[in-house]
């Protein structure tokens, strides 16, 4: 049990931060336990529950968007972090300040050290960086929340909640030793968020992965919404502005959209997220908020322009699906020819299949290695990125110096791309000078955070 619980920023990170080496222990007894101690304050607000193997992030911020733009109060949970904790947290677009935190870890650290004082049980990091949001939503009186999964659906922290609308981006091969080796096995973990009588609406998958879905929404006796059946991009073209595209939604169709962000692929998370919104209202979205949301979506750390001269793209690409989006997008919409790739990984991944992709587009390779744990040695991932590319590589760390290094490095019509792990991303941010900024379509108020 804890000596004290937290009375201000510093003590709130700290209090998380004991319970950091407790891992990943699936299953749902420890939260649920938590939040009962508090009330079940995640029933008091309609929730978004958004799984998948890619995008998942991406698409709460694009939903969140759409519904704000639309006039409601949204809380946005997702994970992991860039730079800070406060910063998985989102009201009213607005990341979490220190001050905000503080109050959320404060309200649920009575009920954590309740839970570990008479069951003898202590939740997760996870779990707690869940139950923070779970409370801090229902406290800040959210007209909906949106929340992301983190490790696959079936036995993850965010699956307590009793979704009004569940999401699957898409599936893809990641996380095989928790999840399984196939894409049916992993399509059922992550449908396993769907509960009685729900709705789901799924992005683009294999016939593989809807066999495994369909199992499950007939299960449930669920509606079922997929892409390219019930909607779909209906097209989507690059201009001087971006991806200029026509959306066909559930009630509606979209013309005039330009997605602010990079990546064919996004299009088609927007198109997923629009029919997310209009299965939540139960009707057409204002075409105009449509527009504005669109334009207006911000996705750190997602084949986001971190520099100009050279030009700098950090992208969270960490597994293959990922890392072909990153090719595709690097090929499609860029000027530069040649690329210098900062690189880091971690966990069991293989380096060579993620790196593949990016063949004759990279011409040299600066590995890395996050402050992780689960990091690989940079010298590793230099031999097998160099030799799976045909090029010449480095080992340069902390992920500072790397990006420095491969900046320094870039001639005139090359670029630098970090990718990898997100713990790389998130260094590489912050070694850029980036932040995450207030999206401005949630228009209606600010929280009240009391000093």
């Amino acid at each position: 049990m804890d000596a004290d619980y937290p009375g201000d920023y510093e003590a709130a990170v700290a209090f998380l931060d004991r319970r950091i080496g407790h891992g990943i222990r699936p299953g749902l007894e420890r939260i649920e336990r938590l939040l009962d101690l508090m009330g079940n304050p995640h029933r008091s607000y309609p929730i978004i529950h958004v799984a998948g193997t890619n995008g998942k992030t991406t698409s709460v911020r694009m939903i969140s968007d759409l519904l704000g733009a639309h006039g409601l109060f949204t809380g946005s949970f997702t994970s992991p972090h860039l730079h800070r904790v406060e910063d998985r947290y989102a009201v009213g677009g607005t990341s979490f300040g220190p001050t905000h935190l503080a109050r959320a870890v404060e309200d649920i650290a009575p009920f954590v050290m309740m839970q570990e004082e008479q069951f003898d049980q202590s939740p997760t990091y996870f779990e707690l960086t869940a139950a923070v949001g779970l409370s801090a939503f229902a406290v800040d009186a959210v007209d909906v929340g949106v929340i992301e999964v983190g490790l696959g659906g079936r036995f993850d922290a965010t699956n307590v909640v009793n979704a009004d609308v569940s999401v699957i981006t898409g599936i893809a091969m990641d996380h095989v030793s928790y999840l399984g080796d196939t894409q049916a096995k992993i399509a059922a973990e992550k449908a396993a968020i769907l509960k009685d009588g729900g709705t789901l609406v799924t992005g683009p998958m294999s016939k593989e992965a809807l066999a495994s879905v369909r199992i499950r929404v007939e299960e449930t006796g669920s509606t079922w919404y997929r892409s390219g059946q019930d909607f779909e991009v209906v097209s989507a073209h690059l201009d001087e502005r971006g991806w200029a595209a026509t959306v066909r939604g559930l009630y509606g169709t979209y013309e005039g959209l330009v997605l602010g962000i990079h990546g064919r692929h996004q299009v088609m998370h927007l198109a997923t997220s629009i029919a997310a919104c209009e299965a939540f209202f139960g009707r057409a979205l204002s075409e105009d908020a449509v527009r504005e949301a669109a334009a207006m979506v911000r996705s750190p750390g997602r084949l986001e322009i971190a520099g100009l001269a050279p030009t700098i793209v950090v992208d969270g690409a960490h597994n293959e699906e990922g890392f072909r989006g990153l090719s595709e997008t690097l090929d499609t919409e860029f000027a530069e020819d040649e690329w210098i790739l900062v690189l880091g990984v971690r966990g069991s991944r293989d380096v060579a299949d993620l790196v593949a992709s990016l063949r004759g587009l990279v011409t040299h390779v600066v590995a890395t290695q996050a402050d992780d744990h689960m990091a690989i040695p940079a010298a590793q991932v230099a031999a097998q990125a160099a030799e799976e590319l045909d090029v010449t590589s480095e080992a340069v760390t902390p992920t500072s110096a790397a990006v420095d290094a491969a900046v320094a490095a870039a001639s005139d019509g090359q670029g630098v791309v970090v990718a990898g792990s997100l713990y790389v991303i998130g260094e590489a941010r912050h070694a850029l000078g980036l932040d995450n900024a207030p999206s401005p379509v949630h228009r209606r108020f600010e929280p009240e955070i009391p000093e």
